[in-house]
C-alpha cells in the first residue's frame, strides 16, 4: 500500500494541470479578493485577508482532491487499470485508504502557498496558530478525500468531471468560500462539508474557541463518504 501512495503522490505533483488549477488558481484568486476589498473587511467584522487565505485554501485543497482522486480513478476504470490491481495481493480495503492517503497529502501545496502569501500580505498569526490552522485544514481535507474515491466510482467514467465540479461549485458556492454565510442560512449550511471545513479556522478569531461542532460534522461525513468508497468499490468489483 505504501508503494502504491507514493505512486500516486508523484502522478498528482507530476500533473500540470493539478499545479494550475489546484495551486496556483486558489492563490491568484486570494490575490485578487483582497485588492477587490482593499485591506477591509467581510461581513461579520473579519478581516479579507484573513478569511480569504482560508477559503481559498480550503478550496484549492478540495479541489486537489476532489477533482484530482475521482478524475484518476474514472480514467483507471476506462483504462481497466483497477481491474488488474484487482488481480494482485492488494486488498480492496488497503486501495481505498491509500487512495485517501495520497489524494490528502497533495492538498499540502494547496494550503502552503495560499498561506505564503497571506503572511506576506499581513495576516497576524502566531506560530502555533498557523500551524494549528495548517494541520486542521490538512487532516479536513481527508473528508472531501473520501468524497473525491466515492464518485470516482459512482459516476460512469465519461460523467465523472461534470459531475465532480457540480458538486464542487455547489458545495463551495453555498460553503462560504466566496463570501460569509448569513445568519438565515447558517442552519442549512450545517449540512455542507465545505462550510464545516472553512468554520475549522475560526479558532484563530479573537475570542473563539475550535467549533467542536464542525469538527463532530466533518467526522460525521468523513464516516459517511469512506463508506460510500467501499461500498462502491466491492460493488464495481462485482459488475467488473
Amino acid at each position: 500500500m505504501t508503494t502504491l501512495i507514493q505512486l500516486e503522490i508523484m502522478r498528482t505533483l507530476r500533473n500540470k494541470r493539478y499545479l494550475m488549477f489546484t495551486v496556483l488558481y486558489p492563490a491568484l484568486l486570494y490575490v485578487f479578493f483582497i485588492s477587490a476589498y482593499s485591506g477591509g473587511s467581510v461581513a461579520g467584522g473579519i478581516p479579507a485577508k484573513s478569511y480569504f487565505m482560508v477559503s481559498m485554501a480550503t478550496f484549492g485543497a478540495v479541489g486537489a482532491v476532489l477533482t484530482g482522486s475521482a478524475q484518476r480513478i474514472s480514467l483507471e476504470r476506462k483504462s481497466g487499470w483497477v481491474r488488474q490491481l484487482r488481480l494482485t495481493a492488494l486488498p480492496g480495503r488497503a486501495y481505498t485508504i491509500g487512495k485517501i492517503a495520497s489524494c490528502a497529502v497533495t492538498t499540502l501545496p494547496a494550503i502552503v502557498v495560499v498561506f505564503v502569501i497571506g503572511g506576506f500580505e499581513g495576516v497576524d498569526l502566531s506560530a502555533a496558530q498557523w500551524l494549528g490552522l495548517g494541520l486542521a485544514l490538512w487532516l479536513g481535507s481527508f473528508v472531501f478525500a473520501a468524497l473525491g474515491v466515492a464518485l470516482g466510482y459512482a459516476a460512469q467514467p465519461d460523467a465523472v468531471q461534470p459531475v465532480v465540479m457540480i458538486v464542487y461549485m455547489l458545495m463551495a458556492l453555498f460553503g462560504g468560500t466566496w463570501f460569509p454565510v448569513g445568519d438565515s442560512l447558517k442552519k442549512f449550511a450545517r449540512f455542507n462539508p465545505v462550510y464545516l471545513y472553512n468554520q475549522l479556522a475560526s479558532f484563530v478569531q479573537p475570542g473563539h474557541s475550535p467549533d467542536i461542532a464542525a469538527m463532530a460534522g466533518l467526522a460525521g461525513f468523513l464516516a459517511l463518504f469512506v463508506a460510500a468508497a467501499a461500498h462502491l468499490y466491492r460493488k464495481d468489483t462485482k459488475q467488473a
